[in-house]
């Protein structure tokens, strides 16, 4: 697709969509560092904060289905 066909307020109409789908990567990926015992970087008070794994708050239920979105 060339960026002349994308739509014009594509990222505004599917943004709650993408909002979901990369709060669920987000979840998976610190589920995974939960999991192999890695720790997780976050930002807190305004600083770079390094989370061990065990304090790493994720859960592993997984939310409901992300719809695909309808071109």
């Amino acid at each position: 697709m060339k960026e002349s066909e994308i739509p014009e307020k594509l990222f505004v109409t599917h943004s709650e969509e993408a909002d979901k789908v990369v709060a669920e990567a987000v979840r998976q990926e610190l589920l995974k560092r939960k999991k192999l015992g890695l720790s997780a970087s976050a930002w807190r008070d305004g600083k770079v904060v390094i989370v061990p794994p065990e304090e790493i708050p994720v859960s592993e239920i997984e939310p409901e289905p992300i719809e695909r979105i309808k071109q």
